[in-house]
């Protein structure tokens, strides 16, 4: 969209502006320079700042006590995946899913909680994205703002454009109205998702995770119709919680499976784990033999246990309709700061810190 003229204050706010200039939310300036405005015309509002420090530390526990931990286990998975059976392929794989979403998921809300605190609104980057049913659906949960920059700026512009428009228009005759738009369609997902992986890194792994999602999603389009017709004459209820579920599920494999060669030392790498993963998987190993081989000892999964309870609690309510963080900034202000004050200690007695410890940057600052 377009904006109006800008003051060089205003400009110089907009493209520095620390709560996520490093690694998001992106924002754009029809949302950010309107709150700019506002700055020096209104006081400091307690009931904000305290609701904005909610959020900043909630943030901070997802880094600093889950992420951070399931990192341990990454790094030693992946530092050493010829000793790796199919077994410990699978959890690391699915270890760095966590990791990746508790350091980013927490690494914006960090960003939200500081502009919060400070009276403004960043947009929300994150949406329960492991509840989505498929591909695409999961993509418009993860990452928010990255997918409406691409679909603004690389999607939109390839579909509207007047080859497409005329491909669109003649396959639509020959193809039908389904397949006929998907052809034009296909060319400019396969643009986005190509940028999405240069996006994260001029490396091969990452240009395969970019097509792999292409691969997936196309997939899902192209047989979405066969699907329809296979669901209806076996009269399979799609609205039934064991049809969800399984749809959850699915989709959820086929991310972490992503995920591994994102992460991988390259291309090769990846592969080589993958195999491990479908020819030496191992039954009737204790989750104490896994663990211990991992870096990971029992003290780790308690501290992790309790914090994802707290997370998946405030993600519950939220989705409800009960905000947590409007909730709180109406409490009595000894319960709010309590409240607070309860969380913060929690965070410094119990996250990764002392001797020994070696601090970890926000992966996505990477990117």
């Amino acid at each position: 969209g377009e904006v109006g003229a800008c003051s060089l204050r205003e400009y110089v706010l907009f493209v520095s502006f620390f709560p996520y200039v490093s690694s998001g939310p992106i924002v754009n300036a029809q949302e950010m320079l309107p709150q700019y405005r506002q700055i020096g015309r209104q006081r400091l509002d307690w009931a904000k700042f305290s609701g904005g420090l909610y959020l900043f530390a909630l943030g901070l526990s997802k880094k600093v006590l889950l992420a951070d931990t399931f990192g341990k286990a990454v790094d030693a998975g992946y530092g050493n995946v010829a000793g790796l059976s199919g077994t410990d392929a699978w959890l690391v794989m699915l270890f760095y899913t966590l990791q990746l979403y508790f350091d980013f998921s927490g690494y914006c809300d960090m960003g939200r909680g500081i502009a919060h605190m400070l009276g403004m609104e960043l947009p929300v980057n994150f949406d329960s994205p492991y509840k989505a049913s498929n591909i695409i659906e999961f993509w418009k949960r993860w990452h928010i703002t990255l997918g409406e920059w691409l679909k603004d700026y690389i999607f939109y512009p390839i579909t509207m454009s007047k080859p497409m428009q005329k491909l669109t228009k003649s396959a639509r005759k020959s193809l039908g109205n389904h397949f006929g738009p998907l052809l034009a369609g296909s060319v400019a997902l396969f643009c986005v998702w190509f940028a999405n992986g240069l996006w994260h890194g001029a490396a091969w792994s990452y240009i395969f995770f970019g097509m792999y999602h292409f691969a997936l999603i196309l997939t899902g389009r192209v047989l979405a119709p066969a699907i329809s017709t296979v669901n209806g004459k076996l009269h399979v209820n799609t609205k039934s919680k064991p049809y969800m579920a399984m749809q959850i599920i699915r989709s959820d494999i086929l991310v972490v499976i992503g995920e591994l060669f994102f992460r991988a030392n390259g291309l090769r790498a990846g592969m080589k784990m993958f195999g491990k993963m479908v020819t030496d998987f191992r039954f009737g190993e204790s989750g104490h033999e896994l663990f211990k081989r991992l870096g990971v000892d029992y003290a780790d999964l308690l501290i992790v246990g309790v914090t994802v309870a707290i997370v998946f609690t405030v993600s519950v309510l939220n989705e409800k309709g009960m905000c947590v963080r409007a909730e709180l900034k109406k409490k009595n202000i000894v319960l709010r700061w309590a409240v607070l004050l309860a969380l913060c200690m929690y965070i410094v007695i119990f996250g990764a810190y002392g001797i020994g410890y070696m601090p970890v940057d926000p992966i996505y600052a990477n990117f």
